[in-house]
């Protein structure tokens, strides 16, 4: 008869442990949900920040395909990133900075793949800086992209009023 009284008395007991097991668990799962959700995110906000700069620079590409070096004001170009016709990033192009322009010599057209046997007097070996800041329509995702480009421009085409001669 102890025995059945022993066993009557630990029913409770089991109950009471199995419900503390269960809320640990329960806090368990909400705490690995939030985490994963925050690492969506992040992954998410990481990709729009690549495509961003994916915009930014195609802007530039589209920007020195062209005569960039008489550009005079900024410019806007609308980009359509994954080809579905509508536009994804807006990219604001500022207009080119030139950083230096020293006369350009022998060694720098033999660097740069110019037969150095050409006259180089009177040419420019000129450094640009181009800027491009994408925007997302869609999430507002933004990036600024700053380019390098080195050009070669003879004595009529440089102007020494936007690029003094260093």
């Amino acid at each position: 008869m102890k025995y059945q009284h022993f066993a009557d008395s630990q029913r409770g007991v089991t109950l009471i442990v199995g419900l503390i097991m269960l809320v640990m668990v329960t806090l368990l799962v909400i705490s690995a949900f939030t985490l994963s959700g925050g690492n969506l995110k992040a992954a998410g906000n990481m990709q729009f920040r690549n495509e961003a700069i994916a915009a930014a620079n195609i802007a530039i590409e589209q920007t020195i395909s062209g005569p960039f070096s008489t550009i005079n004001s900024a410019d806007s170009i609308n980009i359509d990133i994954d080809q579905d016709n509508t536009i994804d990033y807006v990219v604001d192009v500022a207009v080119p900075v030139c950083i230096q322009a020293p006369p350009a010599s022998a060694d720098t057209a033999a660097l740069s793949g110019v037969n150095s046997n050409i006259s180089n007097m009177g040419n420019y070996l000129v450094l640009w800086e181009i800027t491009a800041t994408a925007t997302s329509q869609a999430t507002g995702a933004s990036a600024v992209v700053k380019q390098g480009v080195s050009q070669r421009l003879t004595q009529s085409q440089y102007n020494a009023s936007t690029c003094p001669n260093p």
